[in-house]
């Protein structure tokens, strides 16, 4: 049977303004439903199968609508939903659930004041032990700045998968500007790469770069050199495709996002190493049927 090629993050949501904060002024493009409807189409076009949807907003409704559109369409392979972690009633919660389209957590970690603190926080790491006991996979979503601050978190939680979101969010503004950015940005994902229990979603590069301005030449010149140290640093089987729609729109259609990742595979990457890439690696990190 012929591997799903699988988008391993994208969101859905029915907008409304006090859920999604984050969507700011010159973000309009994004301030308006964006549901499987309108996302499949472009899925297909690019020889995609399924894709995996991630939370965009804290709250048990956004794992709930999520769960539910999944249910509805075979082409949402699964949901990386929200949950309260560090909630004494964490099992109870995840329970309510059920598991046949839920694949795992995220909280948005980049959003706050203190990384390192919250994730010491004791329920927290209980929360996510417990979790990866249940085979559940937490994704981790930083800033290239808050990366340190999660290494040890990181490197604790070594029974099940985590997937790092984004490669880690690339100070890819910062990259025109000199190596320093880069060095700095590659020795911590290094760092985290070496942990044989963390995969990474090459996704969401596009807006790292100066989306306001238009994306120039160099910026996609900085977006390989990202993927090509991906590599470097997880090999293909640690590697998974995502576009991280609607939100690449800012910066370049979901065609784009996608072209600049097939091109870059095709010469880097082995026929088998690209099946990992586009859906194996995911498959086998959230245990997609």
């Amino acid at each position: 049977m012929k591997p799903q090629r699988i988008d391993a993050h994208q969101h859905f949501w029915r907008y409304r303004p006090e859920d999604y904060p984050w969507i700011g002024p010159g973000m309009e493009l994004l301030a308006q439903d964006r549901l499987p409807g309108e996302f499949h189409p472009v899925l297909m076009a690019e020889g995609l199968d399924a894709s995996i949807a991630v939370q965009a907003r804290a709250g048990r409704e956004e794992t709930g609508f999520l769960l539910a559109l999944a249910r509805e369409d075979a082409r949402i392979a699964g949901v990386v939903g929200w949950e309260d972690i560090a909630s004494p009633q964490l099992a109870g919660h995840v329970g309510e659930w059920g598991r046949d389209k839920l694949l795992g957590f995220r909280h948005v970690i980049q959003d706050e004041r203190d990384v390192a603190a919250f994730v010491a926080q004791p329920d927290f790491n209980r929360g996510v032990a417990w979790l990866q006991g249940q085979g559940l996979v937490y994704d981790v979503l930083v800033y290239q700045r808050q990366l340190p601050e999660v290494q040890a978190f990181c490197a604790r939680h070594d029974a099940h998968w985590l997937v790092l979101d984004h490669l880690g969010k690339p100070a890819l503004t910062e990259f025109c500007k000199g190596e320093e950015a880069y060095q700095q940005w590659r020795r911590e994902l290094r760092a985290l790469g070496a942990l044989p229990h963390v995969a990474c979603k090459l996704s969401g590069l596009v807006t790292e770069a100066d989306w306001v301005r238009g994306l120039r030449q160099k910026d996609y010149e900085n977006i390989v050199l990202c993927l090509d140290t991906a590599l470097e640093v997880f090999g293909a089987e640690r590697l998974m495709f995502g576009s991280d729609w609607p939100v690449c729109l800012l910066a370049a259609s979901y065609a784009r996002v996608a072209g600049v990742v097939r091109e870059w595979a095709q010469t880097r990457l082995s026929a088998s190493e690209q099946t990992q890439v586009w859906g194996g690696t995911a498959a086998r990190c959230y245990n997609v049927a």
